[in-house]
């Protein structure tokens, strides 16, 4: 018998060598959703790309990193 479970999303990104993580508003929403979400209250991520997702610790983990300050 399979049993399957929702694993829970974790969304995290750096802000002044500040490793912040960020809680998930709605399990429905898209990464962008989300990114779109928090950039009202953190303006930093409003240029940021998102990697992931990466499955560790049974959790769905995605990254914003922000491309204010990176030359390239």
């Amino acid at each position: 018998m399979l049993i399957t479970t929702t694993l829970p999303r974790i969304f995290s990104f750096r802000e002044k060598e500040q490793e912040i993580e960020l809680a998930d508003p709605s399990p429905s929403f898209s990464p962008e959703a989300v990114l779109n979400f928090y950039a009202q209250t953190y303006p930093i991520l409003t240029t940021a790309t998102i990697e992931g997702p990466v499955i560790n610790n049974d959790a769905i983990q995605y990254k914003f990193v922000s491309q204010i300050g990176t030359k390239g």
